[in-house]
């Protein structure tokens, strides 16, 4: 379970939306409603299930970053489950129907800085310990 891209929660939560509980997965993402106030200087807010969902992705990428920032053993497998991840991303974009939409197109852009982040921190990581602590 460590190692486990965060990410997969936004990709689960997108297909079962698609998938299980949309009509019109197009028209449903973009006007399903989560929450709906009006804020203090009048103007109403809705959060759609599609801002939703990105809004989880970039919060869980957040706290993806973070754990490539530590230089830990298994970076390397947090990396190829972040390389499996996005090319899965890419593949569900380009394969199947319901991915076809500017939310999951946004996944799949937080996916790929998600693993540019960590191969970038890691390869950090890897030169630091090469050359050694500064004397």
């Amino acid at each position: 379970m460590r190692y486990v891209p965060l990410l997969v929660v936004p990709l689960l939560l997108y297909n079962a939306f698609a998938f299980l509980i949309f009509e019109d997965y197009e028209a449903d993402f973009r006007e399903a409603s989560m929450l709906s106030f009006t804020l203090p200087s009048g103007a109403p807010f809705t959060l759609t299930v599609s801002a939703t969902i990105v809004v989880l992705a970039l919060l869980l990428l957040t706290v993806e970053v973070v754990k490539a920032a530590r230089s830990e053993p298994g970076s390397i497998v947090d990396n190829v489950l972040a390389a499996v991840l996005f090319i899965a991303f890419v593949a569900e974009f380009l394969i199947v129907r319901q991915a076809a939409t500017a939310t999951f197109l946004l996944l799949t852009a937080v996916a790929f800085v998600d693993l540019v982040c960590g191969l970038a921190l890691s390869l950090r990581a890897a030169a630091r310990e090469e050359i050694g602590p500064p004397s």
